[in-house]
């Protein structure tokens, strides 16, 4: 029976946590830290960055202009999920189906070797098109490797790139226009995101360390989410979420949190919720401390200390564009490993040591879950812009 309500059917999933959702849930839970120091893309002082290792599928000869590690970690998603495609394919039109992706860095690796390339030959590589470095190459490869031809478009807000468009793929369902989209985000490492951060001074020297009084920084992954979404009910539901934009500074957040709290707020009006009725919040948490001190106060003033937080990016790095896919990703594993009124929740990694100038949220350690029959989920992604948004998943009862 098809509803008003939209539901998360499937989920392909890659990160530095592991190679497919199993894997990533199994190192979740044990607090597993697979970040690797990256001298490749940063040989003159290397980072911790959390890499996908899996080797990922080719392109056919079809697609080749479009190659990039971008869309072969889109083809691997889509290859976990390919049984739900399939009888995604059979259920709706091509015409029904759209495709909505969160991106920030795109094939933009590819760029930057094809430019230093160039620089040193004169020439660019004959495998190099320049369409690899668009944004939106993502959702329109997607689209063609499917053979769909719903809506399909790129949400490239950096941080919050994902979060917003698993919104815009709801929007689109709720509106009459697609049956069924394809949401989520993709981003892969690359020099520009790196260096960038670094010269900011945002990068960690060691792990990053949400939360803590010794906290310096963030480290950068990539990865890939891919959800299928629809009306037709499954095991966790899509409940809201909300959107604002502070414009406060182009990198520094509103001290305050002043615009978190609002597209949290409204989160929670779009879902039809109370503050009490969240459980768990899956923090931005970027480690940074700016990031965390107006997370914390906007948090605190919202929910008080009635829902468990913790930051997944101490295990898969920030993936930037596809953060908010990948930790709505956790959530939605969380759930759907739920039982018998007990649903395990992702830990938070850090050293322990609270900074007094934070809210005192409480933090989930390992082995940490909730024992309800209800259980309600939010997830944050804030962005440079003062590009915020929040949402919320839910155990369908």
């Amino acid at each position: 029976m098809m509803t008003q309500t939209t539901y998360l059917n499937a989920l392909g999933m890659l990160n530095a946590l592991g190679n497919d959702p199993h894997e990533i849930w199994a190192n979740c839970l044990r607090g597993e830290n697979k970040l690797q120091s990256d001298s490749l893309l940063c040989p003159a002082q290397p980072q911790l960055t959390g890499r996908v290792t899996q080797d990922l599928p080719e392109l056919s000869d079809l697609f080749e202009p479009a190659s990039c590690r971008c869309n072969r970690m889109l083809l691997a998603a889509l290859e976990q999920i390919q049984p739900q495609l399939e009888e995604l394919l059979a259920t709706f039109a091509p015409d029904r189906i759209g495709v909505v992706l969160g991106s920030s860095t795109g094939g933009i690796q590819e760029s930057t070797d094809a430019l230093a390339h160039h620089a040193r030959t004169g020439n660019f590589p004959e495998t190099f098109a320049l369409r690899q470095q668009e944004l939106g190459l993502g959702a329109s490869f997607v689209a063609r490797q499917l053979g769909l031809k719903g809506p399909a478009y790129t949400v490239s807000t950096a941080c919050s790139s994902s979060g917003k468009a698993m919104l815009a793929a709801r929007r689109l369902i709720l509106a009459g226009h697609c049956d069924a989209v394809i949401t989520g985000g993709c981003d892969s490492l690359c020099q520009i995101a790196l260096q960038g951060f670094a010269a900011l001074e945002a990068v960690s020297s060691g792990r990053t360390n949400p939360m803590s009084r010794n906290r310096d920084g963030l480290n950068i992954g990539e990865g890939v989410a891919l959800f299928i979404m629809s009306r037709t009910p499954s095991d966790v539901v899509f409940l809201g979420g909300g959107e604002s934009s502070d414009a406060y500074h182009i990198s520094s957040p509103e001290p305050e949190g002043r615009g978190a709290e609002a597209a949290m707020r409204l989160a929670l009006e779009d879902a039809g919720l109370h503050p009490q009725d969240i459980n768990y919040i899956n923090l931005h948490g970027t480690g940074t401390p700016h990031n965390d001190i107006m997370e914390s106060k906007a948090i605190a003033r919202v929910f008080s200390d009635s829902a468990l937080c913790s930051s997944t990016k101490p295990m898969t790095g920030h993936t930037l564009g596809v953060a908010g896919g990948i930790e709505a990703g956790l959530c939605w594993l969380s759930l759907m490993h739920s039982k018998d009124g007990k649903t395990e929740l992702p830990p938070h990694i850090w050293d322990g040591q609270r900074d007094p100038e934070l809210p005192d949220l409480p933090l989930v350690e390992i082995g940490g879950f909730i024992a309800a029959a209800q259980v309600r989920m939010l997830s944050n992604s804030f962005a440079f812009g003062g590009s915020n948004c929040a949402v919320i998943l839910g155990k369908s009862s």
